[in-house]
């Protein structure tokens, strides 16, 4: 089932089960959300004591009145699974449903997510409660979506969880050998005779086998998958016929978020990046990865469903967003192809862990707020935007950034326990490529290579599947691929392949590799520029951290190192292979070292790139394109204004201070422009357009 929707939904969590005693105050904020334009609530996260406060004693009256009052007046609702925080009732009369941490100790009752995927009872009264609401409200007109439970996270270690997890292990592996032989458990006499005998990874056991660890957070990823189809096949045995969602979360390396998303109709999450902790143009570049994370999983719109208005309670220091911020963090989801702005939270809570919260609607109850003007303009933003919805943001250049191989590569134990550093060389490759005004899927080693020109797979330790073969027969076909130190290391149990390396790979990279050093922090080494009369790239530039030794076969050099006993080996190649080229940089080398290869090698694969010398630092150009033509977003992150880059036939279409003075964005602006469908279009290119 498909969630589609021709206009933008604007709103957020809204938990009225607070103010049940003072009605006034329900409507009070109905008036105020459709003054700030908001169309879609979700309701009922947290909301189970409300809707069972004793075993089996179901109150849902309260819940249907204030949806059917929200519909009435224009706003949709996002209904949710209340199984995110359990009553303390269940807890009491079944213990089993709390955690059990690594150290085997039984959670008390508390907190969010503090349940066991495994327990039967938990499951049972899940079910229970999931199918009722579904039978309730399953048809009903103001539901849109189904919102199972809320940003799913965390494991449990309990009996049965190991239990469970045997039988996983058995079902993958089939034999007690053949898992000895995957975990390399001969090494410190850690063999095992039976299945029976595999606890899960602890503190006070054993931590060291791989192996064994990526198996558990693989099967973490399966228990919390299971759970949520569990609770999904509920809504549906209940009646309930919308898609569902459940809600992702940034860069949360906890879950495979691959490979839950065929569990859902469209793929939602939470957005609550660090502003002002660092210049905003970073953090925006590290937020529009996020969301072209959450696109590239689907390969298609998706949902934003939270984000803060304002400052939040929960992060070290919760400051203020700056005027404009507001609206510019909205409006970049949207360019990278969301179909919502939702926030957390409607009206701020008078108590417990999240009443300093920012929200829509704060203490004073008013709409007399900096905030509150700010997303009334958003949501009229987005009303005017409504032509957008549902339209695509296609790319040629895609960058892996693969949760599995994280796992791996940073609990490899070596090179450098001191930080490995990979997904800051991700964001490296994709600001890269982002600098030229190229939109960049974010991709997992099991997706399709179909439809780019170039793929960055940046510190591709582990190779799983037919990743090898697939890549080749990318470059053979004319594709470019930009590949880092330390690829090709190991297989999806961690075991190192035996003979040259990068595995599988040293024929397509016209290369070996022969020795890793790994730099103390603070120390560094320099790339220098083979040839001294190119223009391609800089003189010199730093690395640090990492610094590959390899011996060439077919690759030609671009960059050496300046310094150390391997001054003048080869430090970044390129290597023709068929009709494409296979790059490699052997080090962990500065920004401006990937800005330039990564530009080189557009050039080279003739890509559309509409700034070769690259938008200036905090600019950001997104595009989603759709049948009435193609929509170019340009914001501005930085501290100061940015003068508009000249983009040939577009016009004007949107922007934050209107059509006056739109040469120029101030810090936070954004400005649409629009190419008709007759231009937008090359279909030599996948349809993405050409200026």
């Amino acid at each position: 089932m498909k969630f589609s929707t021709d206009h933008f939904l604007y709103g957020g969590d809204y938990n009225p089960e607070q103010w049940l005693s003072t009605p006034e105050i329900l409507e009070e904020d109905i008036i105020l959300m459709k003054q700030a334009h908001v169309n879609a609530v979700t309701l009922g996260v947290f909301a189970w004591s409300a809707l069972e406060p004793s075993n089996d004693e179901y109150h849902f009256e309260w819940l249907e009145r204030i949806i059917d009052r929200l519909y009435e007046n224009g706003i949709s609702v996002i209904l949710a699974t209340p199984s995110g925080a359990r009553p303390k009732w269940l807890a009491q009369r079944w213990p089993e449903v709390l955690r059990t941490d690594a150290f085997r100790r039984r959670a008390l009752y508390g907190g969010r997510h503090n349940h066991c995927y495994s327990s039967p009872v938990y499951r049972k009264k899940t079910a229970q409660i999931d199918r009722l609401l579904a039978q309730r409200f399953g048809r009903h007109p103001a539901v849109i979506l189904w919102h199972v439970s809320n940003e799913f996270g965390g494991e449990c270690h309990c009996a049965l969880c190991q239990q469970s997890f045997r039988e996983w292990l058995q079902a993958r592996y089939g034999t007690i050998s053949r898992l000895n032989e995957a975990w390399y458990t001969l090494f410190w006499s850690h063999i095992y005779d039976s299945f029976d005998d595999v606890e899960s990874p602890s503190p006070l056991g054993e931590e060291h086998l791989m192996g064994l660890n990526l198996d558990w957070k693989r099967f973490v990823t399966e228990r919390t998958g299971d759970f949520l189809a569990h609770e999904i096949h509920a809504l549906r045995e209940g009646g309930a016929r919308q898609p569902v969602t459940t809600n992702f979360m940034y860069d949360y390396a906890g879950l495979d978020y691959q490979k839950l998303s065929d569990l859902v109709d469209i793929v939602s999450w939470d957005a609550y990046p660090l502003w002002h902790s660092a210049p905003d143009a970073r953090i925006a570049a590290e937020c529009a990865l996020q969301h072209d994370r959450m696109r590239s999983i689907r390969k298609g719109p998706f949902l934003l469903m939270e984000s803060a208005l304002s400052s939040t309670n929960w992060q070290p220091v919760s400051r203020l967003k700056r005027p404009g911020l507001l609206q510019a963090q909205g409006l970049q989801a949207l360019a990278h192809g969301s179909d919502s702005i939702l926030y957390f939270q409607m009206r701020q809570s008078r108590g417990a862990s999240e009443k300093l919260h920012s929200a829509l609607i704060g203490h004073s109850g008013t709409g007399d707020t900096r905030v509150f003007y700010e997303a009334a303009q958003t949501g009229l933003a987005l009303q005017q935007l409504r032509e957008l919805c549902g339209t695509q943001a296609p790319a040629h250049a895609a960058v892996f950034y693969d949760t599995q191989n994280r796992w791996a590569l940073e609990g490899s134990e070596g090179p450098r326990n001191a930080g490995i550093y990979y997904r800051e060389t991700v964001q490296k490759c994709y600001n890269a490529l982002r600098r030229l005004g190229l939109n960049v899927d974010v991709l997992d080693q099991t997706q399709p290579l179909e439809g780019y020109h170039i793929v960055a797979a940046p510190m591709l330790y582990q190779l799983r599947g037919d990743i090898v073969e697939r890549l080749c027969e990318f470059v053979e076909r004319g594709g470019s691929l930009l590949c880092t130190a330390l690829t090709g290391v190991t297989d999806d149990s961690d075991l190192c392949f035996l003979g040259a390396t990068p595995y599988g790979m040293t024929e397509l990279l016209g290369l070996q590799r022969t020795e890793v050093d790994a730099l103390y922090d603070g120390e560094s080494n320099t790339l220098v520029r083979q040839a001294a009369d190119t223009t391609d790239f800089a003189p010199v530039y730093r690395c640090s951290r990492l610094c590959e030794l390899i011996k060439l076969s077919s690759a030609k050099p671009l960059l050496v190192y300046g310094e150390d006993f391997y001054r003048g080996t080869p430090a970044a190649t390129i290597n023709q292979y068929g009709r494409g080229f296979a790059f490699y940089l052997s080090a962990d080398a500065e920004d401006s070292c990937f800005n330039d290869l990564l530009r080189f090698i557009a050039l080279r694969a003739q890509l559309p790139i509409r700034f070769p010398q690259g938008l200036p630092e905090g600019l950001e150009l997104t595009e989603r394109i759709g049948p009435q033509g193609s929509y170019i977003f340009l914001q501005n992150f930085s501290n100061a204004s940015q003068p508009v880059p000249t983009l040939p036939a577009a016009q004007f279409f949107w922007g934050t201070r209107g059509p006056k003075n739109v040469d120029l964005l101030s810090p936070f602006d954004t400005a649409i422009f629009k190419l008709p469908a007759s231009e937008a279009f090359d279909e030599n290119n996948k349809g993405v357009s050409v200026l």
